[in-house]
């Protein structure tokens, strides 16, 4: 069969092209990125038993995992405003959700595929019909046919567009992040507050959320419910006033360690407007074209975005090794998989973000801790 044309080398699609690959199955990867880091590649994603593990293990690549796991990173602590902990609950050592950096895990799976696999430099500018196939049309004026097509290509994803999908949404939610380097030595206090893994301390519709990452870096944001407009006018020119301008929006009564972690930043901030997915949204169902992680259920950050990312692909994945000869059918079994799964995590998504992010959020963070009759694994959000 000709390869599997792959758009996008994000999780969903590198997960995809790695189990296709264990089964014999050619697929090529199209990325706009130039190489596999040109840029930060996120923060610390916790990677779930039930479908991310379920998915690196049908790579074959745990030990891989394993490898760049940071130990002791799965604590998480709960503040007020004046640095006070409300709760808390530590890492258990069993490796439910162990964390992992974005890049590194890319990295394992980029690695596990032939080389080649991935063409790098090739941004998507469309995708159209072709002869009773598909073709995608690149930036730099070149293209490439697919009989198979699939759309890993996150957000605002071209093969999307080309099924007729909807086009997502800005929830009213702004992050600002930066990292703050060598954090024992240089920045203790910082430390000593995120502690080992994820702190949050938040206020109706804003807040500062902390991680602790490999390496002793703490990955800082602001989250600030904000109009897409506003980061239009921060001055990104000036590192030291634009976190401080960034600080500012959280107002008075903030403790100084907490606002340190934004204006003690050792990186300019970064302004991550959050978006999502309308629920109950769907596409056009086209022969030999499908969508996997973000470009088929985009939704605000809740920590499963990456974990069904992978499990998509590896799904997917398996069931067309299943079934080579007839790729619609390895589509709908999918589909009808993916589509109900999705749509219920996506609701649940939304509900998580807006109890954890939005306006009744110190509320919500207490009554959360209330519910843990002992910090450990009974919590789930």
């Amino acid at each position: 069969m000709n390869p599997v044309v792959i758009v996008g080398a994000g999780l969903a699609g590198l997960t995809l092209a790695r189990v296709l690959h264990l089964n014999d199955i050619p697929a090529v990867v199209y990325e706009g990125e130039e190489s596999l880091n040109p840029r930060a590649q996120g923060g610390q994603l916790d990677i779930h038993d039930f479908n991310g593990q379920v998915a690196l293990r049908q790579c074959q690549l745990m030990d891989e995992f394993r490898s760049v796991i940071t130990m002791g990173a799965e604590a998480m602590r709960f503040l007020d405003t004046d640095g006070q902990v409300v709760g808390e609950i530590p890492d258990d050592g069993e490796l439910t959700n162990p964390e992992v950096l974005r890049g590194e895990l890319r990295r394992i799976l980029v690695e596990s595929l032939p080389e080649g696999t991935v063409r790098w430099g090739h941004k998507v500018a469309s995708v159209e019909a072709a002869n009773g196939a598909h073709r995608v049309n690149f930036a730099d004026g070149e293209s490439v046919g697919a009989d198979v097509l699939v759309g890993a290509d996150g957000a605002w994803s071209r093969v999307r567009a080309y099924l007729g999908g909807a086009v997502p949404e800005y929830t009213g939610t702004l992050w600002a992040e930066t990292f703050l380097h060598d954090v024992e030595v240089r920045h203790p206090a910082a430390a000593a507050i995120v502690g080992r893994g994820a702190m949050l301390a938040m206020q109706p519709g804003k807040g500062i959320f902390g991680h602790r990452e490999a390496n002793e870096v703490i990955h800082s944001y602001v989250v600030m419910k904000k109009p897409l407009s506003w980061s239009d006018t921060l001055d990104l020119t000036n590192r030291e006033r634009a976190l401080r301008t960034i600080a500012d929006q959280l107002g008075d009564g903030w403790a100084p360690q907490l606002i340190e972690l934004i204006t003690a930043g050792d990186t300019a901030p970064v302004i991550r407007p959050i978006w999502g997915l309308p629920l109950g949204h769907t596409w056009d169902r086209v022969s030999g074209v499908m969508l996997v992680g973000d470009a088929a259920h985009l939704t605000p950050p809740d920590g499963d975005g990456a974990n069904w990312a992978l499990f998509d692909g590896a799904e997917l994945g398996t069931l067309i090794a299943e079934n080579p000869g007839d790729i619609d059918a390895a589509f709908d079994a999918f589909a009808e998989r993916m589509l109900p799964r999705s749509a219920e995590s996506s609701e649940e998504g939304y509900q998580s973000f807006e109890r954890t992010f939005g306006y009744n959020a110190p509320a919500n963070l207490r009554n959360m801790m209330e519910g843990i009759k002992t910090y450990g694994r009974e919590y789930h959000q």
